[in-house]
């Protein structure tokens, strides 16, 4: 990112920001505390594509906001490393399915699997966080989180495979 900075006499300053995706975003701060944001898509043209005014409290809690003050994302290595351990993933129960016809309890499916069964989609309907006593139906859609071996063994057991 490329910044530069100007002095606007008899104003305060400017900062212009250049983007990775080729956009420019400028703020203006002026002497009594006022700030402008500026955005242009495009950073040749002379008029703004979106503009905004703020005060400094404004100001510093959005500042705080992009410094990551209350939410903090994952870093994109941990990302890679908790992709590569747990894996969700949509499983239709298909005829001849060891699950189909009983409760979720009755199944035993994380038990069996090391799954769990964290909603379910019939037709319409949609099952967040179904309970044990949820009846499985043949053409319900599971979706299940698990290790990528856990998933393998449940879909072959929803598909009526490797009993």
């Amino acid at each position: 990112m490329e910044v530069t900075m100007a002095d606007l006499p008899g104003i305060g300053k400017k900062m212009s920001f250049l983007t990775a995706e080729g956009s420019m975003i400028v703020l203006v701060t002026h002497h009594t505390g006022k700030r402008e944001l500026y955005f242009f898509k495009d950073p040749e043209e002379d008029e703004a594509d979106f503009s905004l005014e703020l005060t400094s409290e404004e100001t510093r809690e959005l500042g705080a906001q992009l410094l990551g003050a209350v939410f903090q994302p994952v870093d994109s290595d941990k990302m890679k490393l908790f992709k590569s351990k747990i894996v969700m993933e949509w499983i239709e129960l298909k005829d001849g399915s060891v699950f189909a016809g009983k409760t979720l309890g009755e199944s035993e499916a994380g038990k069996k699997t090391g799954v769990s069964v964290v909603g379910i989609f019939r037709k319409d309907e949609v099952v967040a966080s179904p309970g044990v006593d949820e009846v499985l139906q043949v053409g319900d859609t599971l979706m299940v989180v698990g290790k990528s071996r856990q998933i393998a063994e449940f879909e072959e057991m929803a598909h009526g495979e490797g009993i």
